[in-house]
């Protein structure tokens, strides 16, 4: 009987790049639910609002 030798595991993970869009989709829902709580939507709306009017003149 030969013998062999164990090796251990190391894992089955891939190493690569994801998709853009990929990431977006796992990020936008967390992004958007943080400025929900902290009230970035209405700094967004502020900010844009005042973009716009700038952007107007």
């Amino acid at each position: 009987m030969a013998s062999t030798t164990a090796r251990p595991h190391t894992g089955t993970a891939k190493v690569g790049r994801r998709h853009p869009l990929v990431a977006t989709a796992m990020v936008l829902p967390l992004a958007i639910a943080l400025a929900v709580i902290f009230g970035g939507v209405d700094a967004v709306v502020t900010q844009a609002s005042s973009v716009a009017g700038t952007l107007g003149r």
